[in-house]
């Protein structure tokens, strides 16, 4: 695995991976961040302490849109947390009105995702920008999480822990993330997309997560039977 690699950009991801079925949009460009306003005006990062970090941890779209230049990025796994369709979006990848769901780091288990050493002299820009893709309801904690890099280093990488306390902590059936998935919309796209990216990404990586893959292949045939074309009746021949 490559140890210098600039961060890529979203023409770096394929719209269809090859030989998988189904096409899936790129991925778009991020929204501009708008604060979430505050009865007075206050922004509601205030008083949350940035931590200081060197590594970030990425488990689901930040393996595939990092958004910041790193110069190591190693496979890894952490433990006392798995991944899971938890997190309420009402923003990137659905609306108030119809919520999408997206990835988080739940309680439990572990989780395999990739690592990135962010370049020195951008850690403190590249954490503030992460506090406000990430923190502006609150969803998440952010945790310094110990990982074993495969050299044997052991480092403190910066991850985004879902908080169960919280409104936009979800537990939904497998219907309903189906349902979510393969439906709403975003500022960011559709949802669909975004779980088809982050498995395809996974994949690329050697990270086999059964659950997503089930997901992502369902709604990669789903999309094929929407786009299919009808079938023409057989033509008919002679009299009657």
């Amino acid at each position: 695995m490559p140890e210098h690699r600039r961060v890529l950009s979203i023409d770096d991801v394929p719209a269809k991976t090859p030989g998988l079925p189904g096409a899936v949009s790129p991925p778009a460009a991020p929204a501009p961040f708008v604060h979430a306003a505050h009865p007075e005006g206050v922004d509601p990062l205030d008083g949350i302490p940035r931590l200081p970090a060197q590594w970030i941890f990425a488990y689901g779209s930040l393996i595939w849109h990092p958004d910041f230049d790193h110069v190591e990025r190693h496979l890894v796994r952490i433990h006392g947390y798995h991944r899971a369709f938890c997190i309420n979006s009402t923003r990137y990848r659905g609306t108030p009105d119809e919520p999408g769901v997206v990835l988080g780091l739940d309680r439990g288990g572990s989780c395999h995702g990739v690592a990135y050493r962010i370049q020195p002299g951008e850690e403190e820009q590249v954490v503030e920008a992460l506090y406000q893709r990430e923190m502006p309801n609150h969803v998440y904690t952010p945790r310094m999480l110990p990982v074993r890099l495969p050299d044997g280093r052991l480092v403190e990488a910066l991850s985004f822990v879902a908080r169960r306390n919280h409104p936009s902590y979800l537990k939904l059936s497998r219907d309903e993330v189906m349902r979510r998935l393969s439906s709403c919309r975003g500022g960011r796209g559709p949802n669909r997309d975004y779980a088809i990216h982050t498995w395809h990404a996974l994949r690329e990586w050697g990270i086999e997560d059964a659950g997503l893959g089930a997901i992502a292949r369902e709604l990669e045939a789903l999309d094929c039977a929407l786009t299919r074309p009808a079938l023409k009746p057989p033509a008919t021949s002679g009299t009657s």
